[in-house]
């Protein structure tokens, strides 16, 4: 993936891109959110990242998240897709992206925590009612999104 967004930068420059994606909501236990702590823009996120040329979404999420974290994550449950201008971001160097996030939502993470560190310095479970504050701007409205579906679930 990196490779794909890499060859296409080179092509486009910094000029706008629509990247779907997938974002795994991962819920221990307890459940609390596993979120991490990007270094490029030092804010808190969740797994999840560019689709990959023949990849399917579902397959997106389970890569994306393993990769940054070291975990399986299994019975993948759709929760909803985003999209338009909350979604806009400018990355530091000037990359500009629409993302399109296809997000999921999983209890069901194994595997030993394997942080990566080029991408993330921090991991960490937090309740739905105490997340970090600094949260990555296109992952707001994800979350306030669940929390309120959340919310209606008895």
């Amino acid at each position: 993936m990196k490779d794909y967004i890499r060859e296409l930068r080179k092509k486009i420059g910094h000029d706008s891109v629509i990247l779907p994606g997938a974002t795994v909501l991962v819920f221990n236990a307890r459940d609390e959110l596993l979120m991490l702590l990007r270094t490029d823009i030092n804010c808190w996120g969740v797994p999840g990242g560019s689709m990959e040329p023949g990849e399917s979404l579902e397959d997106t999420a389970k890569r994306e998240t393993f990769e940054e974290t070291g975990l399986k994550v299994e019975n993948l449950a759709l929760f909803d897709v985003f999209s338009g201008t909350e979604m806009h971001f400018i990355y530091p160097n000037g990359d500009e992206c629409y993302f399109v996030p296809v997000v999921y939502v999983t209890h069901d993470a194994t595997g030993e925590i394997n942080l990566a560190l080029d991408e993330h310095s921090q991991l960490g479970f937090f309740p739905l009612n105490d997340l970090p504050e600094k949260i990555s701007p296109t992952i707001v409205p994800i979350l306030e999104k669940y929390k309120k579906h959340a919310a209606l679930i008895p």
